[in-house]
């Protein structure tokens, strides 16, 4: 069984996607897609713009989202289609990725929507009042404890669950920072603050996730081909219905990326494709379900391969 998953925030870099639209029609055309949809050329700044503008939350999660279908795009050229995946999963934006190519969102509205969803996530708490930090070396309960004690009267959660050994913690600035320290007296490896514009997925996003409620309120949401694995369930969904109310709950919920990988190595799936930019998710699915077989595919040369094999 096979898994189609997609990456999220932090893989983004100038120039990606560029070589895949430049070898398939397809792939340039979701490019073409976004820019119209956004009414703006995103796809200049995603190949030759400034890095620190790409990195802007607003502009790296749509960017994101259109490199990852122009991947996906590529493949279908290839004859390769959401036929062939039992099911998809996304990190974080990536789950609005994974709902695009199984069909549930048009690319134009996800494109929309993911601008939406990365300003008001930027907007939602002042520059500097918020913090996220990469705790490496201890599992999900033991950081979910320190952040507990470590937030006082202030927010601290444990926010991405990312594999056995690597978990995100988020919330305000002096509370992360207190939690990164006390994880290092307890035996984290590392405990690396993150250069990050907002504390994602912690209940300081609330503001995003009323934003989120409204837009998604007004779009229409198809069925998708394939179940799609939900961040905050880490289960399958394939309810129009349920896909919105978990995508509001996503802004504010831990991405449970480690359980989510469990279940679909549970269910049986051994091969997971990760598509789009980087290979950061491959990383994490090794650590996870041990003897995974994982394929990045980002440039022409993924896509050649994987129709030769």
């Amino acid at each position: 069984m096979r898994a189609f998953v997609f990456p999220g925030q932090g893989a983004q870099a100038v120039g990606m996607g560029r070589e895949l639209a430049e070898a398939y029609p397809a792939a340039m055309d979701v490019f073409r897609e976004v820019d119209e949809a956004l009414g703006e050329k995103l796809s200049a700044l995603i190949w030759e713009g400034d890095a620190d503008d790409l990195t802007l939350t607003r502009n790296a999660q749509p960017a994101l989202m259109a490199t990852s279908m122009a991947a996906f795009r590529a493949l279908e050229s290839e004859g390769i289609n959401i036929a062939q995946a039992d099911y998809v999963a996304g990190h974080s934006l990536g789950e609005y990725s994974a709902l695009c190519a199984a069909g549930a969102l048009s690319l134009a509205d996800t494109a929309r929507l993911l601008r939406l969803r990365g300003q008001a996530m930027q907007d939602a708490v002042p520059v500097g009042v918020g913090a996220m930090a990469a705790i490496l070396g201890l599992d999900f309960a033991s950081v979910e404890e320190i952040a507990r004690e470590a937030a006082g009267d202030e927010v601290c959660q444990a926010a991405n669950d990312n594999d056995p050994a690597q978990v995100v913690i988020s919330g305000h600035k002096d509370a992360v920072q207190r939690a990164a320290d006390m994880a290092k007296e307890r035996g984290a490896k590392r405990a690396l603050m993150l250069p990050v514009s907002a504390p994602f997925h912690c209940v300081l996003m609330q503001p995003a996730a009323a934003a989120m409620s409204d837009a998604l309120a007004g779009i229409e949401i198809q069925p998708p081909a394939v179940p799609v694995i939900a961040n905050v369930r880490a289960e399958p969904v394939i309810e129009p219905g349920a896909i919105r109310r978990l995508l509001v709950e996503q802004v504010t919920g831990s991405v449970r990326w480690r359980e989510s990988i469990q279940f679909l190595a549970e269910a049986g799936v051994t091969e997971f494709w990760e598509i789009g930019a980087g290979k950061a998710l491959s990383g994490m699915i090794k650590r996870i379900a041990k003897g995974a077989e994982t394929r990045a595919i980002g440039a022409p040369a993924d896509v050649t391969a994987i129709k030769g094999a």
